[in-house]
């Protein structure tokens, strides 16, 4: 079956969907629409799609069967509700949308169109996220004690400067949480389990730019473990993103999703350690090289459609993250847990 892929979007996270789109056996990327007349019409012809710059055109475009949105997260929700109406399925970068008001409202219209909704968190695919999750089901640390995630990035001054919409509570829905921490959150709530209580701050301490570049937080989980949260875009030059996870049976350490130590008291059968590396390109750059993560989402996203199952990551999980920063945000406006 020949699956026909639209884009929403003109930046560089949509030419990385429309490479892992393409990279697919079966795909076809059939049509990108986006504001940006010569980074749509570059876009299209690079990978032999027709370009629009009118969504209701774009929306109408047959044959079509699902569509990947890439826009400023502030349209997310919008955007793919009215490809919902159209009987289009929905797959979109994170976040699901800039505010869990407008993601309920795309939920349930995907819901009402019964369509598939998916959202692009492409961590959970790999390899070293797996053997964690895998020693977690399984109790290999125990009762876990302690969480510590990082994520200690650099964003130049430009990189807010030179977009429309980067670091704008509107139309980003935020700054350093939503835009780069997200992902480690997705990987906190998807380990873990939910979060019982948060204390959160925010500050937007050196970047000019309407929201925050950094953060923190301590979260509760359900079961009782204590976690400490960190995010920035202002660590020059930017280190990778960290995550050690302690339990009564061990403590593992993982960076940019490579598992670089695993101290357990029994020893684990098949347990592979990456090793530390020494760069990272996300680390101090927004451009995505490899596509292997996006990709294994489509593959997923796809496989849901066609046999009538779940994605990965569908509407309501990836509502979660977003959910957790709107508690952070909250905590530290009020100054007390939330």
């Amino acid at each position: 079956m020949t699956m026909r892929v639209g884009l929403i979007g003109g930046g560089n996270i949509t030419g990385t969907h429309a490479r892992a789109a393409r990279a697919i056996p079966g795909v076809e990327v059939v049509a990108i629409c986006g504001d940006s007349i010569e980074k749509v019409e570059r876009l299209s012809k690079e990978h032999g799609a027709k370009a629009y710059h009118d969504l209701d055109a774009f929306l109408a475009h047959r044959p079509m069967e699902m569509v990947i949105i890439g826009s400023p997260s502030g349209l997310h929700a919008q955007q793919g509700s009215a490809a919902a109406r159209q009987g289009l399925h929905v797959l979109m970068e994170k976040p699901i949308d800039a505010t869990t008001a407008r993601a309920d409202a795309l939920i349930a219209d995907c819901a009402k169109a019964r369509v598939k909704l998916g959202v692009i968190f492409q961590d959970r695919f790999a390899p070293d996220l797996q053997q964690l999750k895998r020693l977690l089901d399984e109790g290999a640390l125990g009762k876990l004690l302690l969480i510590d995630a990082q994520v200690k990035w650099y964003r130049p001054p430009e990189y807010y400067s030179g977009s429309r919409w980067r670091g704008l509570r509107l139309e980003d829905g935020g700054g350093a949480l939503i835009n780069h921490g997200i992902h480690t959150l997705d990987h906190l709530l998807w380990l873990f389990g939910d979060v019982e209580s948060v204390q959160g701050k925010i500050a937007t301490a050196w970047h000019a730019i309407d929201a925050e570049d950094t953060a923190m937080a301590v979260l509760r989980f359900s079961s009782g473990a204590l976690c400490t949260y960190q995010v920035t875009t202002a660590a020059y030059p930017g280190y990778p993103r960290r995550l050690e996870v302690t339990g009564t049976e061990g403590t593992v350490i993982l960076e940019e999703n490579r598992l670089i130590a695993a101290d357990l008291r029994t020893k684990i059968e098949g347990l592979t350690i990456a090793g530390a590396k020494t760069t990272f390109e996300n680390t101090s750059s927004p451009q995505v090289s490899d596509i292997h993560g996006h990709q294994q989402v489509i593959e997923d996203f796809i496989r849901a459609i066609e046999q009538n199952g779940k994605p990965v990551c569908d509407g309501t999980e990836g509502r979660r993250s977003l959910a957790l920063i709107e508690r952070i945000c909250a905590s530290s406006a009020n100054s007390r847990p939330g």
